[in-house]
């Protein structure tokens, strides 16, 4: 509940519409939009005005504007149409390959077209927990398929059995024969470069007519690696612009905590050698044998690198919604040239912040810069091109990230700076900055070569808007990017601040709260309890003996600018109840905490439904007929302690249906699921989207009986409960609800069949019931 607000009186009403106008300046445009596809280490080849891209795992996908993707396959499967030619299919196809591979696993391919006018694809499948490969080409005469296979090309570990240079094979020294590119250097002769981990980056020459080896060649050169470096995904694009070959590689570990970052090297000759910015021969650089397996350490400083995990982060009174734009372990990437244009495409996997190990493909614009660098863009492609930029358009404020040379999973958050008229930068960094020539950025940092690069407009997602960005380099082949914040003065940006400040529902407070201390532009929040004992002035909760009311009063300041916002806050004793929903006829949460739930139809955001009731295990239930479910009000709970407790009577059991479903986003939820998938028939469990969290009991709840399910959780400690009795005990559950924006629904989300059964008595704790407190509840 908002109390107060003060902003210098009247000053307030011309703040706000200074902020107006100036979001409408930002917004002038028509908005941006993309459609998107997942495809793992997507290569890229162009074809009848169509960009394709394959990945592993069979999927594919296509694009004719690099802007928006149509999904055509997405994994090795019998109807994969990308080897469907009759009765046969991938598995018949490519027996040999996973017979030798002792998987079905198929990692990253490579399609080029050569000069009969057919189609190569380099396909390769691994084991996985060691280097035993096979890789091979298939042939079709259609882009997208039937491939018929022409067999394998080469083979790794072989243990205890000669190589292919007739050495016994050693995968510290030898490749891992997966992730192919092959491609025609600027001479016309045809090359692949391919390995992963193991013994590095090698690169043969092959056949231009046949796409097969040339003859004695063993497994080729080695480029980069060995030792098990974890270094993979190499991808080389020639550019006529500046007559290099860039070697593109992926360091690191591909998941969401690998710190999976993206490097370039160059070299005059398509078969290296391969140098970085520093003049490092990468054919140097591999992990330590002495150290620990995949040595990152070793390997960490080599390389340009381009891009690692980072995030724009959008603060408290910015433009836009959600935490910003940004990615986790992007890489695995391919590169494109396009003669007709002079544009330089960076085609790559990314995961994204908060949302686990879901991905997508991302393009982003590549320029050189005045070094002969590429520089990645920091937004994604809309096919924008380089212009003249005005002076006046550049100077700013902005949010700057620096990617650093380090592997790690750690995201490097956008901090605030300003490019001051004069030349100079302040804020989290300190230097100058220059303009040369028509958009050539030049940023001057102490410890550190110039960074080079370019200034350039682009669409920011987050704000809806375009805004000024930079890209540059430096020597030591580190990358930092820019993105330009609206114009505002200190007045209209603490207005903002005070318009989105939210403590979401206060009415059942039991743990403590999060409470703001920063916002946009680095303007501070400072708090005031009108009850310190009770909740302090930073959040912090001491359990009451009743329900007491408090007062949170917030000042947000920036320069001479100042607000004062209050909120109303009912804190409950810790252990109690937050939300009692007992269906006896309707529903209403019988706390008064929050609002009544509301019937829905067969999907989180789809309108209709009716709900019927019953006699229950306590007064009335609630009967959901497979066709309707209940959103529940938002914010019942936002931290990672809480309990959920309710009697379910399925009227049948199908894979995946929820009963109780809690998400923060589409790709962060929990869902309690009275049939999984995992096992046979599927166990009743509790699952999460955000690391695919399985918690099956290896039972399921039984059909047209009630039964008492509760689940705790407890900074990341899980139990689930049937009938009071614990059925799992877990760690490392998903903090989900870390905001106070969440969404609760009964019966359906946004994917599944609708629950059909009946529901009772469900309770919602702001803390982790005891085992004696659940059995107590479960009588």
């Amino acid at each position: 509940m908002t109390k107060s607000f003060s902003l210098w009186g009247a000053a307030a009403v011309l703040a706000a519409s200074m902020l107006s106008t100036n979001a409408a300046a930002q917004q002038s445009y028509a908005p941006v939009t993309f459609k998107n596809a997942s495809v793992h280490d997507p290569s890229v080849i162009k074809t009848g005005g169509t960009y394709y891209v394959f990945g592993s795992h069979l999927a594919s996908a296509k694009s004719t504007d690099l802007m928006n993707w149509t999904q055509i396959t997405d994994s090795v499967s019998a109807t994969n149409k990308l080897f469907l030619n009759g009765s046969s299919n991938v598995y018949t196809e490519l027996a040999e390959t996973f017979s030798w591979a002792q998987s079905n696993t198929l990692w990253a391919p490579d399609v080029i077209r050569l000069a009969d006018g057919r189609y190569y694809m380099y396909y390769n499948a691994c084991k996985g927990d060691s280097p035993r490969s096979a890789l091979g080409i298939a042939v079709s005469n259609n882009i997208e398929g039937p491939y018929v296979n022409k067999g394998i090309i080469l083979k790794s570990g072989m243990w205890g059995q000669a190589s292919y240079d007739g050495t016994i094979y050693d995968a510290l020294k030898h490749p891992n024969t997966v992730d192919p590119n092959v491609f025609f250097d600027n001479g016309g002769r045809l090359w692949m470069i391919y390995g992963s981990y193991s013994g590095g980056i090698f690169i043969m020459q092959m056949n231009p007519v046949t796409g097969m080896p040339l003859p004695g060649q063993g497994y080729g050169k080695r480029l980069m690696g060995g030792n098990h470096s974890r270094i993979e995904g190499a991808y080389v694009m020639y550019s006529p612009v500046t007559q290099y070959y860039y070697m593109f590689t992926s360091f690191g570990g591909l998941d969401a905590a690998g710190g999976y970052n993206m490097r370039v090297s160059r070299a005059t000759s398509p078969d290296g050698p391969y140098f970085d910015a520093q003049g490092v021969n990468m054919a140097n650089v591999k992990a330590d044998p002495t150290k620990p397996l995949f040595d990152d350490a070793s390997i960490a400083p080599y390389g340009v690198k381009i891009m690692g995990n980072f995030l724009f982060e959008r603060k408290l009174g910015e433009l836009g919604t959600g935490i910003g734009t940004g990615y986790v372990s992007a890489g695995h990437n391919s590169a494109y040239y396009d003669a007709a244009t002079g544009k330089h495409f960076l085609i790559f996997h990314t995961r994204f912040p908060e949302r686990g190990e879901q991905h997508e493909i991302r393009v982003h614009q590549m320029f050189m810069n005045a070094d002969g660098w590429p520089v990645v863009t920091p937004y994604r492609n809309t096919n924008e091109t380089l212009a003249a930029v005005p002076r006046g358009f550049v100077f700013g404020d902005y949010m700057f990230v620096n990617h650093g040379k380090d592997i790690s999973a750690t995201i490097k958050k956008s901090k605030f700076i300003t490019l001051n008229a004069n030349g100079t930068i302040s804020g989290a960094v300190s230097g100058t900055w220059a303009l040369v020539g028509a958009n050539q950025a030049e940023i001057n940092l102490p410890g550190s070569s110039p960074f080079k690069g370019v200034f350039l407009r682009q669409w920011d997602e987050t704000s809806q808007s375009y805004v000024m960005t930079f890209t540059a380099t430096s020597r030591e082949g580190v990358s930092v990017m820019g993105s330009r914040l609206p114009s505002g003065s200190d007045m209209q940006i603490v207005h903002a601040i005070y318009s989105e400040l939210s403590l979401g529902n206060t009415n059942a407070v039991t743990g403590d709260m999060t409470l703001p201390t920063s916002a946009a532009r680095d303007a501070v929040i400072t708090w005031t309890s009108s009850n310190p004992r009770v909740l302090s002035n930073t959040g912090q909760v001491t359990s009451p003996s009743g329900d007491v009311t408090v007062t949170l009063t917030a000042t947000i300041t920036k320069g001479m600018a100042k607000a004062v916002k209050s909120f109303v806050v009912t804190v409950r004793k810790l252990g109690g109840m937050v939300a009692y929903f007992p269906f006896d006829g309707n529903l209403n949460d019988a706390t008064g905490a929050f609002g009544a739930g509301a019937v829905i139809g067969a999907k989180i955001d789809i309108a209709g439904g009716s709900l019927g009731y019953e006699p229950g295990m306590k007064g009335s239930a609630a009967v959901f007929n497979g066709a309707t479910g209940v959103r529940l009000p938002n914010g019942l709970f936002s931290s990672n302690t809480y309990t959920v407790a309710m009697w379910l009577k399925p009227a049948q059991l199908t894979a995946f249906t929820t009963t109780f479903f809690g998400a923060r986003t589409g790709d962060s939820w929990i869902s309690l699921l009275p049939k999984g998938h995992d096992g046979v028939g599927g166990s009743t469990m509790l699952w999460s989207g955000t690391a695919w969290y399985d918690a099956g009991l290896g039972m399921n709840i039984p059909v047209g009986q009630w039964s008492h399910v509760a689940f705790t959780v407890k900074n990341g400690a899980v139990n689930i409960y049937v009938n009071g009795a614990k059925r799992y005990s877990g760690v490392n559950f998903p903090n989900v609800f870390t905001t106070t924006s969440g969404v609760f629904a009964l019966g359906v989300n946004w994917w599944d069949a609708p629950y059909k059964g009946s529901m009772d008595d469900l309770r919602i704790y702001g803390t982790a019931l005891t085992d004696g407190e659940i059995s107590s509840i479960a009588r």
